[in-house]
């Protein structure tokens, strides 16, 4: 027993001056922020500031330690956060900045491999994206297209009619009951089938929208399983042996599979019935090419899997943030109603009820842009980003940030700098609108990032997401379920987008 007691005396106090000597140990000229602890870095002191918020949570130590770039590991890798706008905007612009972490958040949905855009990075990425959004863009991906449009615009009418006429089966009296609807999934179709329509030349019947709705609701899954950064299951890969559920691992691979399975049969499809003579859509381009590449190289970053993957990544937010994005504005409806009034009254001046707006009507329906906007910039719904990795050591604000350094931009410091919003913490879509139209230079907001790793989706989401809004608040009015106003908004779900619970919401037609 002394023994053990003199041992212990010894010990100890060496293991704490070793910890305690360790918590503040960083490289040179690195950027001040908390210590660490052992495994984890100061992923759980961060916690401690916000829990399972870390975009907020940054802020706070940013101001702790009087600083815009917080340096911290997370733990064994260094890793900075950005909070100042004028420095997120340069980290988004630099090269340096456009690596990836090689993180099991990208391993597990992509067979363990390092596939698809998100999470690639060098030669294989840069070859990837520039490939598919070249000829994406021709099957009108990122540009205005009258057969994209209209295959939108049929989804949105079979959407409408699931309330206005009722559910047809058993699939879609699980989001309409009566004059209730289901929010996000209602919103789903008209978003995936729009990017079906891009990749295959074909949209998915409303027989079998069962498929969207189970794609949807795996995507959000997924987006739920892990939060900001990856959280304990990014620092430490084994807990998804010991702890599946706790860690977000199950949730995560059951997500991911729905949209791996989905995506592997669509393929399939396409494999089965392509012609080298003429290409039908998307899946046909990039086919003739892998062919052409292990003819005549052997060796290339063109793959049955890595197409798998680039619809994976290009369908996430299609099937997901969108639908977030307009659910959280009704939810601003049904906070402050006189939003809803004044989209009313600019659909039945601009519009009218005699056909559903197009996106011709985009530029003379300012508030109802406006309103869009001003969501994307009152909720940031990607508070961090996707984590950036300096491909070289780097200097910033003359730190220096060693080669291979986790690298975030916290977009919510952005998006709710007084400097930049007068009164950022006030919902106000009239700040986008100066004499009577939509002025985009008052739009200092970067809800889809900015720079070579600006997401490739951009110009479809807005443009989707004014067809769905409009005609859906041309055809209904919106309150509470229950009848009563809403008073305070709905907790948020902080994963790798920001969401809230899902929720039934009453929509009557309009008189």
């Amino acid at each position: 027993m002394i023994g053990l007691l003199i041992l212990a005396t010894l010990v100890i106090p060496g293991a704490l001056m070793y910890m305690y000597n360790n918590a503040f140990k960083k490289p040179d000229n690195f950027p001040p922020g908390p210590p660490s602890l052992p495994i984890y870095g100061a992923y759980f002191v961060i916690q401690a500031f916000a829990p399972n918020n870390l975009a907020k949570a940054f802020l706070r130590l940013g101001r702790r330690y009087k600083t815009d770039i917080v340096g911290c590991f997370l733990a064994a890798i260094p890793s900075v956060i950005v909070n100042d706008p004028v420095l997120i905007k340069e980290v988004l612009n630099r090269e340096e900045f456009d690596g990836r972490m090689d993180i099991i958040l990208g391993r597990l949905r992509s067979y363990w491999k390092r596939l698809g855009i998100f999470f690639t990075d060098g030669y294989f990425w840069h070859t990837q994206r520039r490939f598919t959004l070249r000829y994406m863009r021709d099957y009108g991906f990122g540009r205005r297209c009258e057969p994209l449009e209209e295959a939108v615009t049929q989804e949105i009418r079979q959407m409408l009619d699931m309330r206005l006429n009722g559910p047809q089966n058993d699939d879609e009296r699980q989001l309409v009951k009566g004059d209730l609807i289901y929010l996000p999934h209602f919103f789903a179709v008209p978003f995936i089938n729009g990017i079906l329509h891009v990749f295959g030349g074909m949209t998915v019947p409303r027989s079998d929208y069962h498929a969207l709705w189970a794609l949807a609701r795996g995507t959000l899954k997924f987006q739920r399983g892990s939060n900001d950064l990856g959280g304990a299951i990014t620092l430490t890969p084994w807990l998804k042996d010991v702890f599946p559920k706790w860690s977000g691992y199950k949730d995560l691979t059951t997500g991911n599979q729905f949209l791996l399975d989905f995506f592997t049969k669509f393929i399939e499809q396409a494999l089965a019935t392509h012609d080298d003579s003429y290409d039908r859509h998307f899946l046909d381009v990039y086919i003739k090419k892998m062919k052409e590449e292990i003819r005549t190289n052997g060796r290339t970053t063109f793959s049955v899997d890595q197409l798998v993957l680039t619809c994976v990544d290009y369908m996430f937010p299609s099937a997901s943030a969108t639908e977030a994005t307009l659910t959280l504005l009704i939810e601003q409806m049904l906070l402050h109603p006189e939003i809803q009034v004044k989209i009313h009254e600019e659909i039945d001046r601009v519009v009218g009820r005699d056909r559903m707006p197009n996106l011709d009507d985009r530029k003379n329906m300012p508030y109802t842009e406006a309103c869009l906007r001003e969501m994307m910039r009152f909720e940031t719904l990607v508070p961090l980003g996707v984590p950036h990795r300096t491909t070289a050591p780097v200097k910033l604000k003359g730190y220096d940030i060693p080669e291979n350094s986790l690298v975030s931009v916290n977009l919510t410091s952005l998006h709710m700098d007084k400097k930049i919003w007068g009164d950022p913490e006030v919902f106000r879509p009239e700040r986008f609108i100066d004499d009577g139209q939509i002025n985009l230079s008052s739009d200092k907001s970067l809800p889809f990032g900015a720079g070579r790793r600006l997401c490739a989706g951009e110009t479809y989401a807005r443009q989707t997401m004014f067809q769905v809004l409009a005609a859906f608040m041309q055809a209904f009015d919106v309150s509470s379920a229950d009848g009563r106003p809403l008073i305070k908004p709905a907790r948020r779900i902080q994963g790798i987008i920001t969401t809230i619970p899902e929720f039934w919401v009453r929509v009557t037609p309009r008189a």
